[in-house]
Protein backbone atom coordinates (compact mmCIF):
# COMPACT_ATOMS: atom_id res chain seq x y z
CA UNK A 1 0.00 0.00 0.00
CA UNK A 2 2.60 2.33 0.89
CA UNK A 3 4.79 1.51 -2.31
CA UNK A 4 1.47 2.15 -4.25
CA UNK A 5 1.27 5.44 -2.43
CA UNK A 6 4.98 6.23 -3.59
CA UNK A 7 4.69 5.67 -7.09
CA UNK A 8 1.85 7.59 -7.22
CA UNK A 9 3.51 10.43 -5.79
CA UNK A 10 6.24 10.09 -8.39
CA UNK A 11 4.05 9.56 -11.47
CA UNK A 12 2.20 13.22 -10.24
CA UNK A 13 5.71 14.92 -10.06
CA UNK A 14 6.75 13.09 -13.33
CA UNK A 15 3.83 14.39 -15.05
CA UNK A 16 4.26 17.73 -13.44
CA UNK A 17 8.19 18.33 -14.62
CA UNK A 18 6.95 16.93 -17.93
CA UNK A 19 4.47 19.71 -18.24
CA UNK A 20 6.41 22.42 -16.57
CA UNK A 21 9.43 21.59 -19.13
CA UNK A 22 6.75 21.37 -21.88
CA UNK A 23 5.65 24.68 -20.83
CA UNK A 24 9.20 25.96 -20.94
CA UNK A 25 10.22 24.61 -24.70
CA UNK A 26 6.86 26.23 -25.72
CA UNK A 27 8.08 29.46 -24.64
CA UNK A 28 11.72 28.63 -26.30
CA UNK A 29 12.35 31.22 -28.98
CA UNK A 30 12.46 30.12 -31.98
CA UNK A 31 15.21 30.35 -34.44
CA UNK A 32 15.40 33.09 -36.86
CA UNK A 33 17.55 33.59 -40.11
CA UNK A 34 19.78 36.32 -40.08
CA UNK A 35 17.71 37.88 -42.64
CA UNK A 36 14.75 38.57 -40.19
CA UNK A 37 16.90 39.58 -37.70
CA UNK A 38 18.76 42.13 -39.73
CA UNK A 39 15.19 43.27 -40.84
CA UNK A 40 14.19 43.70 -37.53
CA UNK A 41 17.24 45.67 -36.44
CA UNK A 42 16.50 47.86 -39.57
CA UNK A 43 12.79 48.52 -38.77
CA UNK A 44 13.99 49.49 -34.79
CA UNK A 45 16.88 52.38 -36.48
CA UNK A 46 14.06 53.45 -38.67
CA UNK A 47 11.89 53.97 -36.20
CA UNK A 48 14.53 55.98 -33.77
CA UNK A 49 14.69 58.23 -37.04
CA UNK A 50 10.73 58.26 -37.27
CA UNK A 51 10.35 59.18 -33.51
CA UNK A 52 13.32 60.65 -31.75
CA UNK A 53 15.28 62.33 -34.65
CA UNK A 54 11.87 64.13 -35.90
CA UNK A 55 12.17 65.98 -32.64
CA UNK A 56 15.21 67.30 -33.21
CA UNK A 57 13.79 68.99 -36.38
CA UNK A 58 11.67 70.83 -34.17
CA UNK A 59 11.79 74.42 -32.77
CA UNK A 60 14.84 74.51 -30.21
CA UNK A 61 15.00 70.59 -31.19
CA UNK A 62 18.72 70.22 -30.16
CA UNK A 63 18.85 73.82 -27.81
CA UNK A 64 15.94 72.27 -25.63
CA UNK A 65 17.72 69.00 -25.21
CA UNK A 66 20.43 68.15 -22.82
CA UNK A 67 21.24 64.93 -24.25
CA UNK A 68 22.14 66.34 -27.21
CA UNK A 69 22.37 70.37 -26.99
CA UNK A 70 25.12 72.07 -28.81
CA UNK A 71 27.97 73.46 -26.57
CA UNK A 72 30.58 75.91 -27.67
CA UNK A 73 34.31 73.85 -28.54
CA UNK A 74 37.13 73.97 -25.85
CA UNK A 75 38.62 76.47 -28.43
CA UNK A 76 35.42 79.10 -28.41
CA UNK A 77 34.91 79.09 -24.33
CA UNK A 78 37.72 81.57 -23.63
CA UNK A 79 35.65 83.39 -26.47
CA UNK A 80 32.28 82.98 -24.52
CA UNK A 81 33.70 84.21 -21.35
CA UNK A 82 35.26 87.11 -23.02
CA UNK A 83 32.12 88.24 -24.10
CA UNK A 84 30.03 87.75 -21.05
CA UNK A 85 33.19 89.71 -18.76
CA UNK A 86 32.60 92.66 -21.46
CA UNK A 87 28.99 93.00 -21.04
CA UNK A 88 28.10 90.85 -24.17
CA UNK A 89 26.54 88.25 -22.86
CA UNK A 90 23.29 88.38 -24.68
CA UNK A 91 25.75 87.93 -28.01
CA UNK A 92 27.41 84.99 -26.45
CA UNK A 93 23.84 82.99 -25.96
CA UNK A 94 23.27 83.97 -29.32
CA UNK A 95 25.97 82.29 -30.74
CA UNK A 96 24.98 79.12 -28.71
CA UNK A 97 21.29 79.07 -30.41
CA UNK A 98 22.61 79.53 -33.92
CA UNK A 99 24.64 76.78 -33.71
CA UNK A 100 21.76 74.64 -32.66
CA UNK A 101 19.57 76.27 -34.61
CA UNK A 102 21.64 75.59 -37.63
CA UNK A 103 22.22 71.41 -36.43
CA UNK A 104 18.01 71.46 -36.17
CA UNK A 105 17.59 73.12 -39.69
CA UNK A 106 20.10 70.55 -41.11
CA UNK A 107 18.87 67.34 -39.73
CA UNK A 108 15.33 68.77 -40.67
CA UNK A 109 17.11 68.26 -44.46
CA UNK A 110 19.16 65.60 -44.61
CA UNK A 111 16.42 63.22 -42.59
CA UNK A 112 16.61 61.05 -45.76
CA UNK A 113 20.31 61.10 -45.82
CA UNK A 114 20.21 59.07 -42.32
CA UNK A 115 17.09 56.71 -44.13
CA UNK A 116 19.21 55.75 -46.57
CA UNK A 117 21.78 54.80 -44.48
CA UNK A 118 19.61 52.49 -42.65
CA UNK A 119 18.41 50.87 -45.82
CA UNK A 120 21.94 50.19 -46.86
CA UNK A 121 23.42 48.88 -44.02
CA UNK A 122 24.39 45.03 -43.56
CA UNK A 123 24.51 43.40 -40.43
CA UNK A 124 27.23 41.11 -40.84
CA UNK A 125 26.44 38.68 -37.24
CA UNK A 126 23.09 40.28 -36.56
CA UNK A 127 21.79 37.65 -33.86
CA UNK A 128 25.13 39.15 -31.63
CA UNK A 129 24.07 43.02 -32.32
CA UNK A 130 20.65 41.70 -31.15
CA UNK A 131 21.68 39.77 -28.30
CA UNK A 132 24.15 42.78 -27.55
CA UNK A 133 24.05 46.04 -25.44
CA UNK A 134 20.96 48.40 -25.44
CA UNK A 135 22.63 50.47 -28.54
CA UNK A 136 24.30 48.13 -30.60
CA UNK A 137 22.87 48.29 -33.49
CA UNK A 138 23.26 52.31 -33.73
CA UNK A 139 26.82 51.87 -32.59
CA UNK A 140 26.90 49.21 -35.74
CA UNK A 141 24.88 51.87 -38.05
CA UNK A 142 27.27 54.83 -36.75
CA UNK A 143 30.94 52.84 -37.49
CA UNK A 144 29.58 51.54 -40.93
CA UNK A 145 28.22 54.91 -41.70
CA UNK A 146 29.59 57.78 -40.12
CA UNK A 147 32.29 58.74 -42.64
CA UNK A 148 29.82 59.03 -45.43
CA UNK A 149 27.20 60.64 -43.86
CA UNK A 150 30.05 63.40 -42.19
CA UNK A 151 30.80 63.58 -46.50
CA UNK A 152 26.67 64.21 -47.20
CA UNK A 153 25.72 65.89 -44.13
CA UNK A 154 28.50 69.34 -44.25
CA UNK A 155 26.90 70.52 -47.13
CA UNK A 156 23.75 70.76 -45.39
CA UNK A 157 24.81 72.20 -42.07
CA UNK A 158 26.71 74.81 -44.43
CA UNK A 159 23.48 75.38 -46.43
CA UNK A 160 22.09 75.63 -42.74
CA UNK A 161 24.68 78.05 -41.31
CA UNK A 162 23.65 80.76 -44.25
CA UNK A 163 19.92 79.44 -43.74
CA UNK A 164 19.39 80.78 -40.13
CA UNK A 165 22.01 83.29 -40.46
CA UNK A 166 24.51 81.58 -37.78
CA UNK A 167 27.44 82.78 -40.04
CA UNK A 168 26.34 86.07 -39.64
CA UNK A 169 26.27 86.00 -35.90
CA UNK A 170 29.66 84.32 -35.90
CA UNK A 171 31.00 86.29 -37.72
CA UNK A 172 30.56 88.95 -35.61
CA UNK A 173 30.99 86.92 -32.90
CA UNK A 174 34.56 86.40 -33.70
CA UNK A 175 34.98 89.87 -35.00
CA UNK A 176 33.96 91.46 -31.46
CA UNK A 177 36.29 89.35 -29.83
CA UNK A 178 39.13 89.85 -32.36
CA UNK A 179 38.92 93.06 -31.58
CA UNK A 180 39.40 93.05 -27.92
CA UNK A 181 42.60 94.01 -27.25
CA UNK A 182 45.60 91.64 -26.23
CA UNK A 183 43.25 88.28 -27.26
CA UNK A 184 44.71 85.39 -29.23
CA UNK A 185 42.87 86.07 -32.35
CA UNK A 186 40.46 82.73 -33.51
CA UNK A 187 39.07 81.69 -36.67
CA UNK A 188 36.93 78.08 -35.66
CA UNK A 189 35.88 76.20 -38.27
CA UNK A 190 32.34 75.93 -37.13
CA UNK A 191 31.13 74.41 -40.01
CA UNK A 192 32.89 71.11 -39.11
CA UNK A 193 32.37 70.91 -35.65
CA UNK A 194 28.67 71.74 -35.59
CA UNK A 195 28.60 68.62 -38.29
CA UNK A 196 30.20 66.49 -35.84
CA UNK A 197 28.13 67.79 -33.22
CA UNK A 198 24.57 67.07 -34.94
CA UNK A 199 25.56 63.61 -36.13
CA UNK A 200 26.49 62.70 -32.92
CA UNK A 201 23.14 63.68 -31.36
CA UNK A 202 21.38 61.77 -34.12
CA UNK A 203 23.08 58.45 -33.38
CA UNK A 204 22.42 59.55 -29.27
CA UNK A 205 18.88 59.64 -30.16
CA UNK A 206 18.17 56.65 -32.58
CA UNK A 207 19.92 54.94 -29.25
CA UNK A 208 17.04 56.05 -27.11
CA UNK A 209 14.69 54.13 -29.34
CA UNK A 210 16.77 51.28 -29.67
CA UNK A 211 17.15 50.99 -25.70
CA UNK A 212 13.15 51.51 -25.33
CA UNK A 213 12.59 49.03 -27.85
CA UNK A 214 15.08 46.40 -26.34
CA UNK A 215 13.55 46.92 -22.57
CA UNK A 216 10.14 48.08 -22.95
CA UNK A 217 7.62 45.10 -25.02
CA UNK A 218 4.97 48.05 -25.13
CA UNK A 219 7.60 50.11 -27.80
CA UNK A 220 7.84 47.28 -30.15
CA UNK A 221 4.52 48.15 -32.25
CA UNK A 222 4.82 45.68 -35.12
CA UNK A 223 4.81 42.09 -35.61
CA UNK A 224 8.39 41.87 -37.03
CA UNK A 225 9.66 44.08 -34.11
CA UNK A 226 8.25 41.54 -31.02
CA UNK A 227 9.27 38.40 -33.21
CA UNK A 228 12.88 39.47 -33.64
CA UNK A 229 13.20 41.08 -30.16
CA UNK A 230 11.35 38.90 -28.16
CA UNK A 231 14.59 36.56 -28.80
CA UNK A 232 16.61 38.54 -25.79
CA UNK A 233 14.02 38.19 -23.71
CA UNK A 234 13.46 34.24 -24.38
CA UNK A 235 9.68 34.41 -25.61
CA UNK A 236 8.29 34.68 -28.98
CA UNK A 237 5.74 37.45 -28.82
CA UNK A 238 2.86 36.82 -31.62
Amino acid sequence: MIYKKIILVFSIFALTSCAELQQVVNNMPTQLDSATISNGLREALNMGIDKQVTRLTQKNGFYNNQLVKILLPQELQKVEQTLRDIGLGSLADEGVKALNHAAEDAVKQATPIFVDAVKGITFTDAKNILMGADNSATSYLEQRTDKALYSKFHPVIQSSFAKVGADQIWNNIINRYNAVPFVQKVNPDLTDYVTNEALKGVFTMIAVEEKDIRNNISARTTPLLRRVFSLQDGTIKN
